[in-house]
C-alpha cells in the first residue's frame, strides 16, 4: 500500500479532513521562504488536531540551526523534511528522524546526490529544480525513481489526483506527498480534491 503525505497544512479543518480521509502524515512547512509557512506556535495548534498514528512532519529548508531548534521545541514534529542545501550531517544533528529532499529539476544527474544521506529515514524525490521551493507544482520524469536503495522513496511534484495513480505504477514510491494538488490556493486545501487524490492512491493495487 502506498502512504500519502499532505503537507503544506494551515488550517486545523483541513489537518482533520486529511486524517479522517486515511493521509498516513501531515506536512507543516515551518521556512519563511514558503507562500505556506506557518510559524512554530500556529503548527502546534495544528499538530494538536492530528489525531493518534498519524505522521506530524516539519519541513525546513536552510533555516537556521535555533531556530529549526525552536521547531522542534514548539512544535515536537515526528520528523523533519529537509529540502535545502543541507548535507547528511547537518540534517541528523538533531537527533531526530529525518527526510531529505532531491530536486529532480535537472533530471537524472540529479541522482548521484540520493546517495549522500545515509542516515535519512526516506528521501523525497521531488519535481522542482536545485535550490528552489517544493510545492510548485512541477514533475519530472518518473521512470528515474530508482529501485537500487535501502531507503524507502517518496514521490512529489505535480501530483493530482489525475496522474498519481499512473506515477505510482511507473515509480512504486513507498509514499506519495501532495501539496499543490489539493489546493484551491497556497496553503488553502480543497477537500473535494483531497478526497479525490486520496481515492485515487487507494485504488491502486499493492505491488
Amino acid at each position: 500500500m502506498t502512504r500519502i503525505k499532505c503537507c503544506g497544512m494551515t488550517r486545523v479543518d483541513d489537518v482533520q479532513l486529511a486524517a479522517r480521509l486515511g493521509a498516513d502524515a501531515v506536512g507543516f512547512i515551518m521556512t519563511r521562504k514558503s507562500k505556506r509557512f506557518v510559524d512554530p506556535v500556529a503548527a502546534a495548534r495544528l499538530r494538536d488536531a492530528v489525531p493518534p498514528f498519524v505522521t506530524t512532519v516539519a519541513l525546513v529548508m536552510d533555516d537556521e540551526p535555533a531556530y529549526i531548534e525552536e521547531v522542534l521545541r514548539v512544535l515536537r514534529p515526528d520528523m523533519l523534511q529537509f529540502h535545502g542545501a543541507e548535507n547528511d550531517d547537518a540534517c541528523a544533528a538533531y537527533g531526530v528522524r529525518y527526510v531529505k529532499a532531491i530536486a529532480m529539476g535537472e533530471g537524472a544527474p540529479a541522482l548521484a546526490g540520493l546517495r549522500d544521506y545515509p542516515r535519512a529515514a526516506g528521501l523525497l524525490l521531488d519535481g522542482h529544480g536545485l535550490g528552489e521551493q517544493g510545492g510548485s507544482g512541477q514533475r519530472f520524469d518518473w521512470s528515474l525513481m530508482p529501485t537500487d536503495l535501502a531507503q524507502p522513496l517518496l514521490l512529489a511534484g505535480g501530483l493530482t489526483a489525475d496522474n498519481v495513480a499512473e506515477a505510482i505504477r511507473i515509480a512504486r514510491p513507498w509514499a506519495v506527498d501532495v501539496s499543490s494538488g489539493i489546493e484551491s490556493s497556497p496553503g488553502i486545501k480543497d477537500g473535494a480534491k483531497m478526497e479525490r487524490f486520496i481515492s485515487a492512491v487507494r485504488a491502486v493495487p499493492s505491488v
